[in-house]
């Protein structure tokens, strides 16, 4: 029995999980999730992976492969480091197995990548750094509401006359919500608006990776916020494109997941090739 983890750190928050793993065998020891608001990444990164080893009972000898994701290769203490899209990918298709595309929101961007039955990344597309669709310009605007991170999907729920921002740049959008304000538009509405225009650049980004053979998995920050999950199944249904998008209770860990997986694949191909080389 192999114990690994996964370690995925973002702009917006740091995730860290530990597996046991032997052959096809998994099992999810731990998971912790810690937001980096203004905290160094990298520190809030270690605290955390040593909070789950205390969680876990475990010590850092006892863990076989350290894998990172995301900015995490400046970690000193990893043991090697995947691609985020490889990762989120992995993540989903162990989330839900039905998936064959994740949509990745985090805090910077979002990206679309589609996936084979075994969570190899056959394509994908991010959007561009500039634009409006990204956690960290919703949580800007909620900011300026006043209105707490978890409310958000909520309060966008409950709209009635949602409006529209700029889906161009964050600056434009920023710009439309304070003259929204201004003319008295509920919360409620600018917060669905803001979801509407989100999901509508996501389901054309989906749209250019190529057919999907399933449902889409949202991963990512964003993918708990239920107010952008309804309105990209709305925008699905404007796109005309028939595959479901979902989220799931544990999206947030995707990309710590698929570390911890691809580390221990990876960690059996190095025992295997040590063995052979002590063989010949």
């Amino acid at each position: 029995m192999t114990v690994t983890a996964g370690i995925d750190v973002g702009t917006g928050a740091v995730k860290a999980v530990l597996f046991e793993v032997q052959g096809d065998q998994t099992r999810w020891l731990v998971r912790r999730t810690e937001r980096v608001r203004q905290r160094d990444p990298f520190k809030l990164a270690e605290q955390t992976y040593d909070g789950i080893l205390d969680e876990a009972g475990l010590k850092r000898g006892d863990v076989a492969y350290v894998a990172t994701t995301g900015e995490g290769e400046a970690l000193s203490f990893h043991t090697g480091h995947f691609y985020s899209m490889t990762t989120h990918g992995r993540g989903a298709i162990y989330l839900d197995p039905a998936t064959r595309a994740a949509l990745d929101v985090g805090a910077l961007h979002g990206r679309a990548i589609r996936l084979d039955a075994r969570g190899k990344v056959l394509s994908y597309k991010m959007t561009s750094q500039c634009a409006s669709g990204s956690g960290q310009f919703l949580e800007n605007i909620a900011r300026y509401l006043g209105i707490a991170h978890d409310e958000i999907g909520m309060l966008s729920k409950k709209a009635d006359n949602p409006e529209k921002v700029s889906g161009i740049c964050a600056v434009l959008a920023e710009t439309d919500v304070i003259n929204m304000v201004s003319r008295g538009i509920s919360a409620p509405n600018i917060l669905k608006g803001i979801h509407s225009s989100m999901a509508d650049r996501l389901a054309k980004l989906l749209k250019t990776i190529g057919t999907i053979d399933g449902a889409v998995l949202m991963t990512g920050g964003l993918a708990l916020d239920d107010g952008l999950v309804a309105a990209m199944q709305e925008a699905m249904l404007k796109e005309k494109v028939s595959y479901p998008v979902r989220s799931h209770p544990d999206s947030i860990y995707a990309g710590a997941i698929g570390a911890a997986l691809w580390g221990a694949f990876r960690h059996e191909k190095l025992v295997r090739l040590g063995e052979l080389a002590k063989a010949s």
